[in-house]
């Protein structure tokens, strides 16, 4: 099992001193950090799932656009990401991946400027394991949250909620003005 990241950067490295008048390196604190890494941690759990039952060539991030794929069938890179709600690029780059591992096609769509994505035998062969584990994933969060005080899912709405009182733009942006952000 992979061990859950530091509750705070700073317990882990310590800003250096200013030397004259530089300031120390903001990257060295992250209230974001921890997120990141515990997500990660998580993701790599997953695929290592997918080793231990000898499914090879597939990452985490292949499972929704190619369950999506397998339930749809066949759709343009930017319908599939407007489905799932991530860029154009993003999508672009996870379908070449899922292209070189033989998960997926492409082929001409309705006009020369668009092409079509679809699954491979390859991936209707994997696509039942993937959705039995993403049903697995999904109860496994649920017990995770029910074991803590304050569910994620719950955090989610709460930031959702004070985001529609005030953006993050803004929220950034005060800090700018005040001189929080100043080189």
């Amino acid at each position: 099992m992979v061990p859950p990241p530091a509750a705070d950067d700073r317990a882990r490295k310590p800003a250096r001193p200013p030397s004259g008048r530089q300031r120390p390196d903001p990257t060295e604190v992250s209230h974001w950090r921890p997120l990141h890494l515990l997500l990660a941690a998580m993701d790599d759990e997953i695929a290592a799932l997918y080793a231990e039952r000898g499914v090879t060539g597939i990452r985490p991030r292949f499972t929704r656009p190619l369950i999506r794929l397998g339930r749809e069938g066949p759709m343009t890179i930017r319908a599939l990401s407007d489905a799932l709600g991530v860029s154009h690029s993003a999508m672009s780059q996870t379908v070449a991946a899922l292209r070189r591992e033989g998960f997926v096609r492409s082929t001409p769509g309705a006009d020369a400027r668009t092409r079509e994505v679809a699954v491979t035998p390859r991936a209707r062969e994997v696509l039942p394991f993937l959705e039995a584990e993403w049903r697995a994933t999904e109860r496994a969060v649920a017990d995770l949250e029910a074991e803590i005080p304050y569910a994620l899912s719950q955090v989610v709405r709460d930031l959702e909620a004070a985001l529609a009182r005030r953006s993050f733009r803004d929220r950034i942006a005060a800090h700018l003005d005040d001189g929080d952000g100043a080189p």
